[in-house]
């Protein structure tokens, strides 16, 4: 009696077990309530072209996801993902399945991470998942039924299939997104994405689902007004449809034997591509935006896009890649290889001062703060008097400053008008010590370094021949150059005269920091009169009777200016020539 009785109850589980976990048919197209898919199973969809299983992601590792390919195309192509956030690790004892009327995906410990998510009131005995011959997966109640319940088209990964939409939902005020992968390999959701604006009846591209950085231009019943292209598309035929419950755009293709997509690329770009089986490779039909600097921060933080040259991202002197680079993702940006001094800008750490690199020809970044200063100078000592501040710009009388992060960064080519010089701020250590690289500015005093140089010959002249004029009261204005007719301002002069005067004193602790050289330029901070140096003393003496400056104007050398040895000299027969016109 007890053995018939185990031998019942085993049938029992057996014929329950197999009852509600049939294995599917070799080609078959559909999952019924009693069936599942795991392992090597798929689905085939009734003419061949696609087929659902699971594939891991990249071809070569042990994650695993719910995907529809292409079944005719040789390379494989991914045009949808069930759990693309969420990957498994074992796709044999992973199993998909219906569930209370949802089709629903079970990780290796039965644990459900993802499902079509659908209140339903319908009976799971009599649900369905069918694969369309469009690439389509739809669940619905029954083989007969046309009302879906769920279907992927609805939801999109990156990939746009004729007969598809991207739609706009009236109703739940919610926008398909046709969104990028994270980079080449990994499916998860990117930085870009593409939805429709009903109102308006656009396409747009959003970088990290809030910047839009390209639109298709308004549909005018033909083409969209911004993407001339599809004027010559021969291939395709687009429609908009629009009623109450939603607004959308569809295709479909002229030859329903051509293979055709529309992805949302890990570049940023919408990408029109065709399978040609004789060379076995997607043909790029057409791309948007046209240029790949044109793709909103492609680059990242401190990472500046180059249109000309390939690689089109590089990191900014003194930073380095972040993330993956090597697959096509450079959403990580740049890092900063060295610290900022930020600050400390005593005489003692003159030497370790953070200085500026020169970026010509730049598409500057976002987010700039407009900064009042009457020169370049003036912008750079704003830009290093705030810790926070990575660069400037200075340019048609105004000063630019960026706060944290520079983004959207555009290297561009010399004949583009619109291209602007960008100076980025960089530790000293990331200079030459002794070595004037080219588009480095020192300190905060950036484009008025010459000038500093050049205020030092002023002094030698000023102090050993105009003693009793380069500030006692006498007169500035002949130390200019006869040709301005005495036409400058002489407090400018004297300013000038002094700043130049201190800055090359005996005493290292007696010089001004080079923001103080600015604001004394800028007439922010008083100057008084200088010490006379005594190298300078020793200079002016070895260089009795040398010739400073000619006047190369006219068809003779002018009078020389003679320096000499004594001290007690302090008048000078004739004017050397201090300022000249530019």
């Amino acid at each position: 009696m007890g053995v018939r009785t185990n031998s019942y109850f085993i049938f029992s589980l057996l014929f329950l077990f197999f009852t509600f976990n049939l294995p599917l048919s070799h080609g078959s197209d559909t999952i019924s309530a009693n069936q599942s898919l795991s392992g090597d199973q798929t689905l085939v969809s009734a003419n061949g072209t696609f087929k659902l299983g699971f594939y891991n992601q990249p071809a070569n590792s042990s994650n695993y996801y719910i995907c529809i390919v292409y079944n005719k195309v040789s390379l494989r192509t991914i045009v949808w993902m069930a759990n693309r956030d969420t990957p498994i690790s074992d796709k044999y004892s992973s199993v998909l399945k219906i569930m209370d009327g949802n089709l629903v995906l079970l990780n290796e410990s039965q644990i459900p991470i993802w499902s079509t998510n659908q209140n339903s009131s319908t009976a799971s005995s009599s649900v369905v998942a069918v694969l369309g011959d469009d690439g389509n997966l739809v669940v619905k109640d029954g083989f007969n039924s046309t009302q879906p319940i769920w279907q992927s088209f609805d939801f999109p990964t990156n990939t746009w299939l004729p007969g598809g939409k991207i739609a706009y939902n009236k109703i739940t005020k919610t926008r398909q997104n046709l969104t990028s992968w994270k980079n080449s390999e990994d499916p998860s959701r990117g930085l870009f994405s593409l939805s429709l604006k009903a109102d308006t009846k656009e396409y747009v591209i959003l970088w990290n689902r809030s910047k839009q950085y390209w639109t298709s231009g308004s549909w005018n019943g033909q083409f969209f007004s911004l993407v001339p292209e599809m004027r010559l598309n021969d291939r395709c035929f687009f429609s908009f449809v629009d009623n109450e419950n939603e607004s959308y755009f569809t295709y479909s293709m002229y030859n329903p034997t051509t293979i055709s997509r529309f992805v949302m690329g890990v570049s940023g770009q919408i990408t029109q591509l065709t399978w040609l089986e004789t060379i076995g490779q997607w043909n790029l039909y057409w791309s948007q935006p046209r240029e790949q600097c044109e793709v909103y921060a492609f680059c990242g933080a401190f990472g500046t896009c180059n249109q000309i040259t390939q690689p089109f991202c590089n990191c900014l002197k003194g930073f380095s890649p972040v993330g993956d680079w090597n697959l096509s993702d450079y959403s990580g940006g740049c890092a900063r290889t060295n610290k900022l001094q930020c600050g400390n800008t005593s005489f003692a750490n003159q030497e370790s001062m953070d200085k500026f690199y020169e970026y010509p020809n730049m598409g500057l970044p976002d987010n700039s703060l407009s900064v009042a200063s009457s020169s370049a100078a003036g912008c750079a000592s704003s830009c290093l008097n705030n810790c926070s501040c990575t660069a400037y710009s200075y340019y048609s009388n105004r000063c630019l400053i960026w706060i944290g992060e520079l983004v959207n960064l555009q290297q561009l080519s010399p004949n583009d008008g619109t291209g602007r010089t960008l100076y980025l701020r960089l530790a000293a250590s990331e200079f030459s010590k002794g070595k004037e690289n080219k588009g480095i500015i020192i300190g905060a005093v950036a484009g008025s370094v010459a000038v500093v140089l050049l205020l030092g010959l002023v002094f030698i002249l000023i102090w050993k021949q105009q003693r009793s004029v380069v500030v006692e009261g006498g007169d500035l204005f002949s130390l200019l150059d006869h040709r301005l007719e005495k036409n400058a301002d002489e407090e400018e002069l004297r300013r000038i005269a002094r700043v130049a005067c201190w800055c090359i004193q005996d005493d290292e602790n007696h010089r001004p920091t080079m923001g103080q050289v600015v604001q004394i330029l800028e007439g922010v901070l008083e100057v008084n009169l200088p010490l006379f140096p005594r190298s300078l003393q020793v200079f002016v003496e070895n260089h009795e009777h040398r010739v400073f400056f000619t006047d190369s104007s006219s068809g003779q050398s002018s009078q020389p200016q003679r320096a000499h040895s004594t001290a007690s000299t302090r008048a000078s027969s004739t004017s050397s020539t201090m300022i000249s016109k530019s």
